[in-house]
């Protein structure tokens, strides 16, 4: 039986970060779907499949709050994982994450364990 490969949603108005993020990803074994802002990011989830969305707070046209609460009322795409990425450090921040349907919480940068460690516990497992 062929499995497809576990994919990744990375979401963040900065190159450097996304690149940052996708290297993290793939070195796992995960392929990644980019996107600069929450709007492009909710065409990329309902165009392709993702299995985990790492998003940020901070960017333009929609921030990472917006994105995750209009994710969570998708049908399509409420029940996939999120993980809030940001500089924002301060417990006020997690707590809006959180309010808004974040699963996690990481702040920048994202130590690669920590990468490593959310994947494997996210991981898709296939049923008997």
């Amino acid at each position: 039986m062929t499995t497809r490969p576990f994919k990744a949603l990375i979401v963040d108005d900065a190159t450097t970060v996304r690149m940052y993020h996708r290297a993290l990803v793939e070195q796992q074994g995960w392929e990644t779907v980019e996107a600069e802002n929450g709007v492009e990011a909710l065409e990329k989830a309902l165009e392709t499949h993702v299995d985990v969305m790492f998003v940020d707070v901070n960017m333009p046209v929609m921030d990472g709050y917006t994105f995750i609460k209009t994710a969570r009322q998708s049908e399509t795409l409420g029940h996939i994982p999120a993980v809030m990425i940001s500089t924002e450090a301060q417990l006020v921040d997690q707590d809006k994450a959180f309010a808004a349907g974040a699963n996690h919480y990481l702040i920048k940068p994202a130590a690669p364990d920590d990468i490593a460690t959310l994947l494997k516990l996210l991981e898709p497992k296939e049923l008997p």
